[in-house]
């Protein structure tokens, strides 16, 4: 009987093991207000669930280390993988170190540039980039009337949603209610604050004349703000619409500074790209693009949004 019991005991720890999961997982960026909150909360849901381990590292911008880290991934066979690529011109190597280890990978937020040719145990998980520049675009038309100038602030031209939602959002200024909306300037910023305010202020500097700022995400928005209110400028003569629905982008809507965003479910994605990856390394089938939906906010509807945040 005892030689039973320790059996059955050793039976149910190794078929423990046998479910426990490990996750490798790239972000492109730990020190990034988004990007921060996705990464969070793939954490936070992978301690609801039983026997799941998640390895985080940092490619800081390089994807070199990137690449590395994916090599590392599959050196110490982990049972699938989760990258949220630095550059998305640079994914076709990585599904392929993934594909030849036989490792599931799942791309999350920023879209791959082979994603309509992702290999058999891949997926990738975002919202919708047009969606988003798209519903920015027609705010901002829509409380301009239809006339102005207005300044695009880019992301990283590297990213496949900075090209996405700039040409989502010219799309809208191209359309007959929104055509006298004219874009005196667009440029990067990297997504990045600093680089936002030091844009606009040099666009200040010049004498270029606009009473709108569209910027790919919150970030980049926040510091169009920073530098229009250095200038001397009063913000009920511009509007400001950015992208993601950051906390400090929230905060700066109340204040009456940010006047749009688009709510990108952050945890959302990162919780949708865990469950594809354990799903993979289960064997079971994924939809290759999964997307998470993005939602309009203004200053009518900005509290149901700190309440989500």
């Amino acid at each position: 009987m005892r030689k039973f019991i320790i059996g059955a005991a050793m039976s149910v720890l190794l078929g423990t093991a046998a479910h426990a999961e490990t996750i490798g997982v790239s972000m492109a960026l730990f020190d990034d207000n988004f990007l921060t909150v996705l990464r969070n909360g793939m954490q936070d849901y992978s301690k609801e669930l039983n026997g799941v381990s998640l390895q985080v590292e940092d490619a800081q911008n390089d994807v070199a280390k990137q690449q590395s880290q994916i090599q590392n991934f599959i050196a110490s066979k982990v049972d699938a993988i989760i990258v949220n690529p630095v550059d998305t011109d640079a994914t076709a190597a990585m599904s392929k170190l993934a594909a030849d280890a036989k490792i599931p990978l799942v791309y999350v937020n920023r879209q791959p540039v082979n994603v309509d040719s992702l290999p058999d145990g891949q997926a990738f998980v975002a919202s919708d980039e047009t969606v988003a520049g798209t519903l920015e675009a027609k705010e901002v038309c829509r409380l301009l009337g239809g006339k102005g100038n207005a300044v695009i602030m880019m992301g990283e031209l590297s990213n496949q949603a900075a090209r996405m939602r700039t040409q989502s959002a010219k799309d809208v200024l191209m359309t007959d209610e929104c055509k006298g909306i004219s874009v005196v300037e667009e440029q990067t910023a990297n997504w990045q604050r600093t680089q936002g305010s030091d844009l606009v202020t040099n666009w200040l500097s010049s004498g270029i004349e606009f009473n709108a700022v569209i910027a790919n995400n919150d970030e980049m928005a926040i510091g169009a703000i920073q530098a229009l209110k250095a200038a001397g400028k009063d913000m009920k003569s511009y509007v400001v619409a950015g992208v993601d629905a950051t906390q400090d982008a929230l905060a700066a809507m109340q204040a009456g500074d940010l006047d749009v965003t688009v709510f990108q479910d952050a945890a959302g994605q990162g919780k949708g790209a865990l469950d594809a990856a354990l799903k993979l390394a289960k064997g079971d089938k994924v939809e290759k693009k999964v997307y998470i939906p993005f939602q309009l906010v203004t200053p009518e509807n900005v509290k149901d949004y700190v309440a989500k945040n």
